[in-house]
């Protein structure tokens, strides 16, 4: 029985586990999360630059329909004879 009980003792490098600091943690936590969100973002795309680019683009002429206004006539007419 003796000889069990040894396995159960805790060994001088199990005592004490190294902490590292909270802050320090959280930091590496953070950038670990953002690296994740930036993959899940380019993911499957082959020219990520390009799809910033058009997105932009598009956000533009987006804006520039918004500050001319809204259009005084509807896109489509319904006529009756």
């Amino acid at each position: 029985m003796g000889i069990c009980m040894s396995c159960f003792k805790a060994s001088s490098a199990d005592a004490t586990p190294p902490s590292v600091d909270v802050t320090v943690k959280r930091q590496q936590m953070a950038e670990a999360a953002e690296r994740r969100i930036q993959q899940l973002e380019n993911r499957g795309i082959k020219d990520p630059g390009k799809v910033k680019r058009l997105q932009q683009k598009r956000d533009e002429l987006d804006r520039e329909l918004a500050a001319a206004g809204p259009q005084s006539e509807p896109n489509l007419r319904w006529q009756v004879q």
